[in-house]
């Protein structure tokens, strides 16, 4: 990307609860209309971070680091007109007592000052840009599907025409054809609109479909960070390479049991000075333990291992 293109950049952004850092100096770049998946397991720091870009952090955390939107730094004022999130759960983020289009209608005079009419109206039209009818927008949440409730809040998101969007695993509870839908809509919008995506997902079959760049992420820091077809065709890093190797094959075929990570990610409080990932690696030398790697560009991309540029060779 030019520098130009950026219209997210994230700099060593850290996060903690009481003194210990739970995002560890966290840096990536999101040109206007792409998507970054940020990936890992439970526990990675992909959620804490991207509602640290919103400024969605629980109370008690305490974050540094730079985020910046458009190369302004971004404030709570950006809420709701800059910045959006699309989260897991539908359901919570409506309304149970008010019909959807009407909590659309609010969130565009809230932010933009519309009148009631003007409202209803852009409310109506946004409703169907995501393939919801007029008529369900008198509906309420619970007289949707889970689908449509999903293609609700990611209306409501979209409603006021954001820079960023943050979707959160937004379509974990839904039907493997009916999130590809979603993902693919959510896409659409954005990029016709010119709006950068960051994706929470654990799920690298939708990385790859719905994803320009990836940021696996482990025990709250950067494993590795470029383009998906990059990174997933020839992971440098050992815990990008143990993701994928466990994963089931694209064409179905039986073949001996999937290999597994060994151990398990450690808590913030169990971190040493070395590689976090040292523990599991069967590649970890003294070094590892008692050095943490950087992250350095390497084969168009950046990955933070003593060894990826052995593996690169």
């Amino acid at each position: 990307m030019s520098r130009s293109d950026i219209l997210l950049s994230v700099r060593g952004l850290h996060v903690g609860f009481d003194g210990v850092d739970v995002v560890r100096g966290v840096s990536f770049e999101v040109g206007s209309g792409e998507v970054l998946a940020l990936v890992g397991e439970s526990g990675a720091g992909k959620s804490l971070t991207a509602r640290a870009l919103l400024g969605m952090v629980p109370r008690g955390a305490t974050v540094s680091g730079d985020v910046l939107l458009g190369g302004a730094p971004v404030t709570s004022a950006d809420w709701g007109r800059r910045i959006a999130l699309v989260p897991q759960d539908a359901l919570s983020a409506l309304s149970p007592v008010h019909p959807v289009g009407e909590q659309l209608a609010f969130a565009l005079r809230s932010v933009q000052g519309m009148s009631r009419r003007d409202a209803r109206r852009r409310a109506a039209a946004a409703l169907g840009e995501v393939g919801i009818p007029t008529a369900k927008s008198r509906a309420h949440p619970h007289e949707f599907s889970g689908g449509m409730r999903q293609r609700a809040v990611l209306a409501m998101a979209l409603v006021n025409e954001p820079d960023l969007v943050v979707a959160d695993e937004p379509t974990t509870a839904l039907d493997p054809e009916t999130q590809d839908k979603i993902l693919g809509l959510l896409r659409e919008r954005c990029s016709a609109r010119g709006a950068s995506l960051v994706l929470v997902t654990h799920a690298l079959d939708v990385v790859r479909a719905h994803a320009d760049r990836m940021a696996v992420m482990y025990a709250g820091s950067l494993a590795e960070y470029g383009p998906v077809d990059r990174v997933l065709a020839r992971p440098l890093a050992p815990y990008t390479a143990g993701l994928l190797a466990s994963l089931p094959t694209a064409d179905g075929v039986p073949r001996t049991r999937l290999p597994a990570l060994p151990g398990r990610p450690p808590s913030p409080g169990e971190l040493s000075s070395g590689c976090a990932f040292a523990p599991r690696c069967a590649r970890a030398t003294d070094h590892c333990r008692t050095a943490r790697p950087e992250p350095r560009p390497l084969d168009g991309r950046e990955v933070a291992c003593h060894h990826a540029a052995l593996e690169s060779a």
